[in-house]
C-alpha cells in the first residue's frame, strides 16, 4: 500500500497537467515535467527519496529503448546510412567536440567534458517528432534530415550506457556516487574476473541474446499467438524485456542495452507490430513517471541562486547546437526554408540526456552539484522548444515562403504533350502512369520542386512552376493539348487555373480533382468538364467488400454498389443547381438530399430485396445498373 501511496500524486498530476501542456502545444513530456515541478518544489507532494518508485520508472527508459529497436530494421537502417552516419553523426560528434573543449578551457577535465558533452549532444525524440507531426512538417527535407538525426542520437545512446562507466574510474566524483551505485556492482556477477574474460562474457551474453532471440524467441511467440491469449503475448513480451535488461546488469551493462539488442533482433518478426501495442502502454505510463521523478528534482534554490548563468549556459546550449546544425544544412545545401527548420528543432537537450545525467551520478561520472545545474539547463531548453518552432512557423516561414516563387523561376519546358498533367500528389502520379503507359505524351507541372526532382530521376518529364501562370501553360503547349488534367492540392487556385483554361482554351476538356462534394461543385461550376470525386470510387469498392463479407451474394453486392454509385452520379447532378456555398443551412438542398437518400433506399429494396435463387438472377439485377446503359455522367466520380 505504501508504493501505491507513493504512485498516486504522479498518476493524478500527469492527468491533470498533460493534457493541459498538449492543448497549449507544449507537448506530453513538458507536460510531465511541468506535473514533477508541481508536485515536488512547489507542492512539496513526492520527492526524490522514493527510491522503488525511481527504479521502476527507470524501467521505462529501458522500454523505451526495446521499442526503440523494434522499429530499427537493419535493412532500413543500411538503406538510410549516408543521413545517419553523415547528419546524424557530424552533429554528435561536431557537438561534442565543441561542449568539450569549452568544459576543457573552464574547468579543466577532459571526463567532465566528455561526460557533459554527450549528455547534451542529445536531443528530444519525443517533443521534436510530435511537433513535427502536429505541425505537417515531418515530410519536409528539414523534417527528414531531423528524424535522422534523432535516430542516430537514439543509437548513440546504447554506446553512450556503456561508456559512461568507463569514464568514471578513478574519478574523483566515484565517492559521491559509489552508494547510489553499490547495488549495480553486487548485481554484476563478472567483476572480479580479470578485464580480458570479462570481455569475452559479455561478447557471449550478447551473442546469446542475439541467437536465443532470432531461434527462440520467434516459435515462442508463434506459439503464444496460435492460443489467442492476448494477456500471456503481454507477459511473454514484458519477459523478454525484464529477462534481457537483467541479463545485462548480471554482466555489468547497461540493461537498456540489452532490451535495445531484443527489439532489433525481433525488428523483423511478424508479431512486431503486436509488441509495440502491447508494451507501449507500459513505456509510455512509467517513462511518464519518470520525467515527473525529473521535475520533482529540480532545484529552485539553485536556480534562484545562479539564474544568469543557469539560464545562460541553456542559451549557450541552444546556440552551440544550433550553429553545429546550421552549419550542417548549409553544407547539405538545403533550401533555406528546411535549414532554418532543421536547425531550430534540435538544438534542445533531450529525454535521454536526463538518463544519463542519473547513471553520471550514481556511478561518480559527475559531481552531484555539477548534475543539478545540468539538470535545469536541458530543463530549460525543452521549454524553450515549443517558442522556436512558434518562431520558425511565424516569421521564418512566411517570409521565406513568400519569397520563394519571386526567387525561384520556373523551368524552362523543352518539350510538350497531348496532356498537361498540373499536380503530382498521389492523384496526379496515377494519372500520369496510367497515361504514360500507354503511351500518351505527357507534361507535368508542379511548385514542390523536391516532387520535381525524385520523378526526373524516374524519367518523367516534370518541371517546376506554378501551373495557374497563363505563360507556363503556354509554354506546356497548351494550345495543342487535348486534355488538362487538374490535381492541385488547394481547391481556390484549381478554380482560379480552371477558369483561366476556359475562357482561353475552350477547345481543351478539363479533367479536375475534388477532395469532397462541395469542392466538386465549385470547380463545376468553374468550367471542368468532368470532375472526379477522388474518395468516392474506393469507397464505394470497400462498402462492396464490406457487403460481401457480411455474406451478401458477390453479384448482389455488385448490383447494390453499381446502384449506388449511378444513383449517387445522377444526385450531383440534381443537386448541382440548387448547391450554395452556404448549402449546409439551406432547407432546400437539405430537402432535396434527404428525398434522394430516401430514393436510394426504395431502389434498392425494390430490385434487391429477394436473396438470389441463382448467378443468372443475380448478374440481371446487377447489370441494371451498368453504367454502359446510360450517357457518362459528368461528375465521372
Amino acid at each position: 500500500m505504501e508504493v501505491l501511496g507513493y504512485i498516486l500524486p504522479y498518476l493524478l498530476g500527469a492527468v491533470i497537467l498533460v493534457p493541459i501542456a498538449n492543448r497549449i502545444g507544449l507537448g506530453s513530456v513538458l507536460g510531465y515535467l511541468i506535473a514533477g515541478v508541481a508536485l515536488g518544489p512547489a507542492l512539496g507532494l513526492v520527492t526524490q527519496n522514493d527510491v522503488d518508485l525511481q527504479h521502476l520508472s527507470e524501467f521505462g527508459v529501458v522500454m523505451m529503448l526495446f521499442l526503440i529497436g523494434l522499429e530499427l530494421r537493419p535493412r532500413e537502417l543500411w538503406g538510410m546510412r549516408a543521413q545517419l552516419l553523415g547528419l546524424g553523426g557530424a552533429q554528435v560528434f561536431g557537438t561534442m567536440a565543441l561542449i568539450v573543449a569549452g568544459v576543457w578551457l573552464l574547468h579543466g577535465s577532459l571526463r567532465v567534458g566528455l561526460t557533459l558533452g554527450m549528455i547534451l549532444a542529445l536531443s528530444s525524440t519525443a517533443i521534436v517528432l510530435q511537433t513535427l507531426q502536429e505541425r505537417n512538417l515531418e515530410r519536409r527535407t528539414g523534417g527528414r534530415a531531423a528524424f535522422a538525426v534523432l535516430l542516430f542520437q537514439d543509437i548513440a545512446v546504447i554506446f553512450m550506457l556503456a561508456l559512461l562507466p568507463l569514464l568514471a574510474q578513478g574519478n574523483v566524483y566515484e565517492d559521491e556516487g559509489h552508494a547510489a551505485d553499490a547495488g549495480h556492482h553486487s548485481a554484476n556477477l563478472l567483476h572480479d574476473l580479470p578485464a580480458w574474460a570479462q570481455g569475452i562474457s559479455i561478447l557471449a551474453v550478447i551473442a546469446a541474446i542475439i541467437l536465443a532471440g532470432r531461434f527462440l524467441a520467434y516459435p515462442i511467440f508463434r506459439f503464444i499467438a496460435s492460443g489467442r491469449s492476448g494477456e500471456i503475448f503481454t507477459a511473454a513480451a514484458l519477459a523478454l524485456v525484464i529477462g534481457t535488461s537483467m541479463l545485462m546488469t548480471i554482466v555489468g551493462l547497461s540493461p537498456a542495452l540489452g532490451a535495445f539488442l531484443a527489439g532489433v533482433v525481433l525488428s523483423g518478426s511478424e508479431y512486431r507490430h503486436q509488441l509495440e501495442s502491447d508494451i507501449e502502454p507500459f513505456k509510455g505510463l512509467l517513462l511518464g513517471i519518470f520525467f515527473i521523478t525529473v521535475g520533482a528534482g529540480v532545484d529552485f534554490a539553485l536556480l534562484l541562486s545562479q539564474p544568469l548563468v543557469i539560464f545562460g549556459a541553456a542559451l549557450l546550449v541552444i546556440a552551440i547546437k544550433g550553429a553545429v546544425l546550421g552549419a550542417l544544412a548549409i553544407i547539405s545545401r538545403f533550401p533555406p526554408r528546411d535549414a532554418w527548420l532543421f536547425s531550430l528543432s534540435l538544438p534542445q537537450g533531450g529525454e535521454f540526456g536526463f538518463v544519463l545525467l542519473a547513471l553520471a551520478v550514481s556511478t561518480g561520472a559527475l559531481p552531484t552539484g555539477l548534475a543539478q545545474m545540468t539538470t535545469l539547463v536541458i530543463a530549460l531548453t525543452m521549454f524553450l522548444t515549443p517558442t522556436l518552432f512558434i518562431f520558425f512557423e511565424k516569421v521564418i516561414d512566411p517570409r521565406l515562403g513568400a519569397g520563394k516563387a519571386v526567387q525561384q523561376d520556373a523551368d524552362t519546358i523543352d518539350h510538350q504533350g497531348t496532356v498537361i498533367i498540373a499536380g503530382v500528389g498521389r492523384f496526379g502520379q496515377i494519372v500520369n502512369r496510367l497515361l504514360r503507359s500507354d503511351g500518351v505524351e505527357t507534361v507535368v507541372l508542379d511548385e514542390d520542386a523536391r516532387q520535381i526532382e525524385t520523378l526526373r530521376k524516374f524519367g518523367v518529364r516534370a518541371y517546376y512552376g506554378d501551373a495557374s501562370r497563363l505563360s507556363l501553360l503556354e509554354a506546356a503547349g497548351i494550345e495543342r493539348s487535348k486534355v488538362f488534367v487538374a490535381a492541385l492540392k488547394n481547391t481556390n487556385q484549381q478554380v482560379q487555373m480552371i477558369e483561366q483554361i476556359r475562357q482561353r482554351w475552350p477547345h481543351v476538356h478539363i479533367i479536375a480533382r475534388a477532395t469532397d462534394r462541395t469542392s466538386a461543385y465549385r470547380i463545376a461550376a468553374a468550367g471542368a468538364q468532368t470532375v472526379v470525386r477522388e474518395m468516392l470510387a474506393g469507397s464505394v469498392e470497400a462498402g462492396r467488400e464490406a457487403l460481401k463479407q457480411l455474406g451478401t451474394h458477390p453479384y448482389r453486392a455488385e448490383g447494390i454498389a453499381r446502384a449506388f454509385r449511378k444513383h449517387d452520379d445522377e444526385t450531383f447532378e440534381a443537386l448541382r443547381s440548387v448547391w450554395t456555398e452556404d448549402f449546409i443551412n439551406d432547407i432546400n438542398y437539405v430537402n432535396q438530399t434527404r428525398e434522394r437518400s430516401e430514393e436510394l433506399g426504395d431502389i434498392l429494396r425494390s430490385d434487391f430485396s429477394q436473396a438470389p435463387e441463382s448467378d443468372d438472377w443475380a448478374i440481371e439485377a446487377a447489370g441494371r445498373f451498368d453504367r454502359d446503359d446510360d450517357e457518362e455522367p459528368k461528375a465521372a466520380e
